[in-house]
């Protein structure tokens, strides 16, 4: 009874081989080669941009945890604290907004650069929540430490909190990239 497997072909050259892979590739039908150019198409396009545009759980984590990274050391040193006794509060509220900027253009740059409009709630709400969850990281940190007077000075509670969070926020949007 003759042997039904094909014995490889050791007579071939490489280019025979090559050949050969050609020809029963054209010979595939259409379909499965669409079928086989979705997929390559959605593993590259997972592959090139394996950023979230949402925010989620351990997003926020991440966020905690960067902010943390720098608020510990500025927020406590003694210069930082009576910088914010000293500082205006027009440079203050400057420095919120520049850090809200770099946020948004770092977030921007990382996550949604070629698909911003359709993910703008998103970006909003990721850029918000950085800023946010730093303040509130900053803000329980110099509680704790005790040198932010809230029932006595409010003002300059929340200028010492803005302006630890300015390089607590840094950290924590760089920190929401990690992976």
């Amino acid at each position: 009874m003759p042997d039904k497997t094909k014995e490889p072909n050791t007579d071939q050259t490489p280019i025979d081989s090559i050949s050969n892979t050609i020809k029963n590739v054209i010979s595939l039908p259409a379909e499965v080669g669409q079928a086989v150019r979705k997929e390559i198409s959605e593993f590259l396009l997972k592959a090139t941009t394996p950023l979230r545009t949402e925010f989620r759980p351990k997003d926020l984590l991440q966020v905690i945890i960067g902010a943390s990274i720098l608020a510990v050391p500025v927020g406590f040193t003694e210069e930082v604290w009576n910088l914010g006794g000293t500082l205006p509060t027009k440079n203050i509220v400057i420095l919120a907004i520049i850090s809200l900027v770099f946020i948004g253009a770092f977030v921007y740059y990382s996550y949604y650069r070629r698909k911003f409009m359709r993910h703008i709630g998103e970006y909003i709400k990721r850029v918000l929540s950085t800023y946010f969850f730093s303040l509130v990281v900053v803000a329980v940190l110099l509680t704790i430490i005790e040198v932010t007077p809230w029932s006595t000075d409010l003002v300059l509670a929340i200028k010492r909190v803005i302006l630890v969070s300015f390089p607590a926020s840094m950290s924590a949007v760089v920190a929401d990239t990690i992976k």
